[in-house]
């Protein structure tokens, strides 16, 4: 079951990340305001997500187009300026969905998905930004486009598909160190002229920040645990 968190708590959460982000950018020699936080809302009732809206956040992160669908439409009219990002797996008979609901798709993982997203964008009118998702551990189980591979998937997004492609994503191996993986992440970033790296969550987002993630997604240190 959610532990849903009264008002005090998710606002005080919410605050000890920010103080958290901030201070990890400063030791980064990084300027205010550069790294953006995603609230992952994932699983979690609108109940649940009202107070940290309350206390100012505005970019939250779900896993599932229906889950999305159905509680925030009526969050998003309360509270004006809130942005959803997509940071779970995207079949492909949801893209239409994707791209009229969501601001970010942080999931873009195969060239198939790409086609289908350049046809729902030019079908709705809607460009959300779009992260490719990059498996830096090259894990079987994960979704991603292989780091190998990255160079020449981005291209194509570009020149076969016509996308704007912001940015890239990556989860790192629990059992591994993440700082490598958000190296390598920035430097497949940095030589395709991409600025926008989501990259690290509640337990290494202050590794990711050092190594230059412009958005971090945070889940349980703000909702408590799922």
């Amino acid at each position: 079951m959610n532990e849903t968190p009264s008002a005090e708590s998710g606002a005080v959460r919410l605050a000890a990340i920010r103080k958290l982000i901030d201070r990890a950018a400063a030791d980064a020699g990084r300027k205010a305001g550069a790294v953006t936080l995603v609230a992952v809302s994932k699983t979690f009732p609108a109940e649940a997500i009202v107070p940290v809206l309350a206390a100012g956040q505005r970019v939250f992160g779900e896993n599932r187009v229906q889950e999305a669908r159905a509680k925030w439409p009526a969050l998003k009219a309360q509270y004006s300026g809130t942005e959803l990002h997509l940071i779970g797996p995207l079949q492909s008979n949801k893209a239409v969905e994707a791209v009229e609901f969501f601001e970010q798709i942080e999931s873009l993982d195969r060239p198939k998905l790409a086609a289908v997203l350049a046809d729902a964008i030019q079908k709705t009118g809607r460009h959300p930004d779009l992260l490719v998702q990059v498996n830096t551990g090259a894990e079987p189980q994960k979704a991603g486009i292989l780091p190998q591979e990255a160079d020449a998937f981005l291209a194509r997004c570009r020149t076969d598909f016509c996308l704007n492609i912001k940015g890239l994503m990556c989860i790192p191996p629990v059992s591994e160190p993440p700082s490598p993986h958000f190296a390598l992440l920035a430097k497949i970033a940095a030589r395709n002229g991409l600025d926008t790296l989501s990259m690290g969550m509640s337990a290494d987002f202050a590794a990711a920040i050092q190594c230059g993630a412009t958005q971090v997604r945070i889940g349980s240190a703000i909702f408590g645990t799922r």
